[in-house]
């Protein structure tokens, strides 16, 4: 994160660091002299750093902590610099604290990075009380399970071009699945329709989403919190690289929330506006007298759901798509489900989900095998409190890690292989795993996952049912190996991968699919 570019400025941070920890390890050894319950087990920390050059070294710490888990347990005790972190690594355990103790573990860690980096206008980072109240109700009242229905034709029309998008230029399959959820998400949100290719309100959100997930992690921001003096040097100075990084992502944060906004509200009285959230929320608050603050609040909703709504649905569907190259028995299981129930001579449909179970448990597999979130969003303790025997310290940041979560070799058998059975019982029914981890916990879960889910399986059936997805081959005809690889940060998705994508049917022409999409019901 730091651009240290000679010897001085990185002597000038190392003693920064020694006599700041210094004074914190005599503090906090003076104080466990005094009975205090013991942590959680964990690793060996090391003075003044403790964990973090393990955690901040690896670009997988979901890793690393599972492998913790492994020695230690389910619930870890490390410490980041000067910050207490605890690391749950099982849903048993995040139930008991972060869902049947939520009213003190629904705050959020404060990280410096989130604040520099200009993302405190999204919901799921605001600390727990009165304003994060306001936000919430917001959300809950636009996405709730009978709102959620009322988005369905927007998703499936923006999923129809999807299917028209992929046959044009499959190889462009990646852009078109992003393309797709942001269009979807930023129609409802803000009821714009954004351009086929390369809309430049598109291209900053994106900019500006990739930059966010590299620096809103506890393991990120350790530095700055436990130095917040390097907040206040000069951009020029040595080794303050991460200062100009900052101010290019605030401006980008600030068009991001400022644009679309403008508008929605410049849009919703003329002849071309479009129902849409921003539009019906500016209207309950027309007559309000803190009419500018109930703006703001609607800004911060709006963006959130763009940010939440657009790359987390698009990492599951890169998901998917890579595990129906890898796993093509679970593709051809799927499609033959498909044909069954919808046939050759239309598209599946919301009506159709109830007869595809077996689609269903690969929508659930798409989001366990690879958890988008793996280390979930980090909560903080509002006050001490005691599980099993051991402290938990008030504000110890605490992380679910939702990796280790969707790999328990207990629950899910193998859990490196994409194995959508799993999720059936002995007779052959649905269980009831409906992969909640993967969305959050208690009172700070995904508000949005019933939307969410629903436009992935949109598109999940929908392209099982006109496409194959196969492994792509080079000159000689034979198929490219792939080795999977995610991307880093609060988010994941794979990186790119080769693939080849082509109609299961020659018939499936333009003029077919444009028949069976205006035929649609």
């Amino acid at each position: 994160m730091f651009e240290v570019q000679n010897t001085r400025s990185v002597a000038l941070v190392l003693s920064l660091f020694a006599i700041f920890g210094i004074a914190k390890y005599l503090v906090r050894k003076a104080s466990n002299k005094n009975g205090h319950l013991r942590f959680p087990p964990g690793p060996p920390r090391l003075p003044i750093v403790g964990n973090a050059l393990e955690a901040t070294n690896s670009d997988k710490p979901w890793v690393t902590y599972k492998k913790w888990a492994d020695v230690y347990g389910d619930i870890i005790y490390c410490r980041m610099l000067n910050q207490d972190v605890i690391i749950i690594n099982s849903e048993k355990v995040a139930k008991d604290l972060l869902e049947k103790r939520s009213s003190n573990y629904s705050d959020r860690p404060f990280l410096n990075t989130t604040e520099i980096f200009g993302f405190m206008f999204n919901v799921l980072f605001l600390r727990y009380g009165d304003k994060w109240r306001q936000h919430r109700r917001l959300l809950h009242d636009k996405l709730r399970t009978a709102t959620a229905l009322s988005y369905r034709p927007s998703q499936m029309h923006k999923t129809h071009q999807l299917l028209i998008d992929m046959l044009e230029t499959p190889e462009n399959f990646a852009y078109h699945l992003q393309a797709m959820m942001i269009s979807t998400i930023m129609c409802l949100t803000y009821g714009y329709e954004t351009a086929r290719w390369r809309d430049p309100l598109v291209a900053t959100i994106e900019e500006a989403i990739g930059n966010a997930h590299e620096v809103t992690t506890p393991e990120a921001s350790a530095v700055l919190d436990a130095l917040p003096l390097l907040l206040h040097i000069p951009s020029w100075f040595p080794g303050a690289g991460f200062k100009r990084r900052a101010r290019r992502s605030r401006e980008m944060f600030s068009d991001m929330v400022e644009k679309p906004f403008q508008y929605t509200k410049s849009h919703m009285y003329s002849d071309k506006a479009v129902k849409c959230i921003v539009s019906d929320l500016l209207a309950t608050i027309k007559d309000e007298d803190n009419h500018d603050e109930f703006e703001k609040v609607i800004k911060s909703v709006a963006s959130t759901l763009v940010v939440g709504g657009s790359e987390t649905t698009m990492s599951t569907l890169l998901d998917f798509v890579l595990a129906m190259i890898l796993f093509p028995d679970v593709q051809k299981r799927a499609q033959t489900e498909i044909d069954s129930v919808v046939g050759s001579d239309r598209l599946p449909n919301f009506d159709d989900r109830s007869s595809l179970p077996y689609v269903e448990a690969v929508l659930r597999e798409s989001h366990r095998w690879h958890p988008v979130a793996p280390l979930g969003v980090a909560h903080a303790a509002v006050d001490d409190d005691i599980y099993e025997g051991y402290r938990i310290p008030k504000g110890a940041t605490v992380v679910p890690n939702v990796w280790a979560m969707s790999q328990n070799e207990a629950k899910y058998p193998n859990p490196s292989e994409f194995m959508p059975e799993r999720f059936f019982t002995a007779d052959g029914k649905l269980n009831d795993d409906m992969i909640h981890y993967a969305f959050g916990f208690g009172r700070r879960a995904c508000p949005g996952q019933h939307v969410a889910n629903a436009g992935v399986w949109a598109a999940i059936v929908s392209l099982l049912a006109i496409f194959k997805f196969t492994k792509a081959k080079d000159d000689q005809g034979k198929g490219i190996g792939i080795e999977p690889q995610w991307t880093t940060g609060i988010a994941i998705h794979p990186r790119a991968f080769p693939c080849h994508i082509e109609p299961r049917s020659p018939d499936i022409t333009f003029e077919k699919l444009h028949q069976m999409i205006s035929h649609f019901t």
